[in-house]
């Protein structure tokens, strides 16, 4: 019998009273088996509730009780899904996981294709590996917005790169979607000479005549690392083709805007670093419908920024000079030294490294790729040690303090005993850690975690518990 394993369990919440407890697994509500939390936020909307618990003795208990038609459960789970993640069946050309060296953690390895995750959590998923009941529970429980990985609207280009003949179904998939009435968000991974140019504008013109159901759709340059044996061989994108590619979708832009107010497709801040030219203004991302996939992730970092030195007003200084190095990938570094540039803190001296990737190959230079070997690696060749790092907080796992490369965020503060490491994640951070360095903290330990809530509770304020237990 499928189960939701509970892993932790929220003081003074409904979990709490019910006396559940971290070990314990969810079986049933009012007898409906469980695949995952969707299944269960819908049956946990009720207001009589009978609830088959498995604890973690084996024995199995069933609770009935009453309880507010939005109130929450209370408990964080071990996985979202509890009959396991979906795995992609596919082989695309440009997979970034069949591109994984050997002995890097196992999440790194793992090939989610999975329309739950895409729900839940942003995931893209392709959508091959849908099964009519699989559409028939996305229209019962109006499952949107999804999150769908596209790459081209020709259905046999799309075969050819995702390997598989079903990717050639695509304008069914959508179809199908868009009669469900069901929204999402698209996008391409970019490759030279296979599904750019012509076929880009193919993908582009179909996929915006898909509005209102079609939200946005991001462009991303493919990335490729060092270990590509028996990949298809793929070429990255140079400062001419990004250039190009740029032009091409500001032409998009322009006439998306005409037609609905919003510019509908958007570029990878990589293509503007690779080409030379700054990223757009703010009002150009429309509200950064897809900033969790890296879309206007620089312009939104300046914001920030921006922002939090404003209310920082006059900073202080140190009264003892302060040497920070502030870590990341090499296509973001020059933007942070023009930031640091602007702002000037007595005492303080600030260097922006950019840490060349010797682990994937030096063609990747974003930052939440970098491993621990990589940086310690950059920091033992400075000329001066510093007296404080920043690290990027990307290139933690989420919710862990935990690198790529399996080094904890703690070896690595072991590494460099003489130097004060902490993380930032964003502009406010990397501002608030320059300006107030003696305060600032980064991340916390955290385990990683899926909070499930009921369904009504997303939208709905929580009130005052009433008594339920019967």
């Amino acid at each position: 019998m499928l189960s939701g394993e509970i892993i932790r369990v929220s003081p003074g919440s409904l979990a709490e009273e019910l006396e559940l407890a971290a070990g314990d697994k969810i079986l049933a509500v009012n007898g409906q088996e469980l695949r995952d939390i969707i299944d269960l936020s819908f049956a946990f909307a009720e207001e009589e509730i009978e609830l088959l618990v498995e604890h973690a003795d084996g024995e199995q208990e069933l609770l009935a009780f009453d309880k507010d038609f939005d109130e929450e459960l209370g408990v964080e789970f071990a996985s979202a899904v509890f009959d396991g993640i979906r795995s992609c069946g596919n082989h695309c050309y440009f997979c970034f996981v069949d591109q994984v060296p050997p002995g890097m953690r196992k999440s790194l390895s793992v090939k989610d294709d999975d329309y739950r995750m895409s729900f839940l959590y942003g995931n893209f998923v392709t959508l091959t590996n849908m099964r009519e009941r699989d559409f028939q529970r996305i229209e019962r429980y109006h499952l949107s917005p999804l999150f769908v990985s596209v790459h081209a609207m020709n259905p046999d280009l799309r075969a050819a790169m995702l390997n598989t003949k079903r990717a050639a179904e695509i304008v069914r998939h959508l179809d199908r979607l868009d009669a469900a009435d069901v929204e999402y968000h698209t996008q391409v991974v970019l490759c030279p000479g296979l599904n750019d140019g012509k076929e880009l504008d193919r993908t582009v013109a179909e996929l915006l005549a898909r509005q209102p159901h079609a939200l946005s759709l991001a462009v991303v340059p493919v990335g490729l690392t060092r270990f590509r044996d028996g990949c298809y061989p793929l070429k990255m994108f140079d400062r001419a083709g990004a250039a190009a590619v740029i032009r091409q979708i500001e032409t998009w832009q322009r006439r998306a805007r005409e037609e609905t107010g919003k510019g509908f497709v958007y570029l990878g801040d990589e293509f503007y670093f690779l080409a030379g030219l700054p990223v757009p203004p703010v009002e150009a991302y429309d509200g950064f419908p897809q900033l969790d996939n890296g879309i206007g992730l620089a312009r939104n970092f300046i914001e920030e920024w921006k922002k939090a030195v404003e209310n920082f007003g006059a900073p202080k200084g140190y009264d003892a000079p302060l040497h920070l190095v502030i870590l990341s990938g090499t296509s973001v570094a020059p933007l942070f030294r023009e930031l640091v540039a602007e702002i000037s803190v007595p005492g303080l001296a600030v260097d922006c490294l950019g840490v060349e990737n010797d682990y994937f190959g030096r063609s990747v230079n974003v930052s939440g790729l970098l491993t621990g070997e990589d940086m310690l690696r950059a920091l033992a060749q400075l000329p001066d040690a510093p007296d404080g790092v920043i690290l990027p907080e990307s290139a933690l796992r989420t919710g862990e303090n935990i690198l790529l490369d399996d080094m904890t965020l703690e070896a690595f503060r072991r590494a460099v005993p003489q130097l004060r490491v902490e993380t930032a994640q964003g502009g406010s951070d990397l501002a608030r850690a320059l300006l107030d360095w003696e305060n600032y903290r980064g991340v916390a330990d955290a385990a990683a975690s899926y909070m499930w809530q009921s369904n009504a509770a997303y939208t709905k304020p929580r009130e005052e518990k009433k008594e339920r237990m019967e």
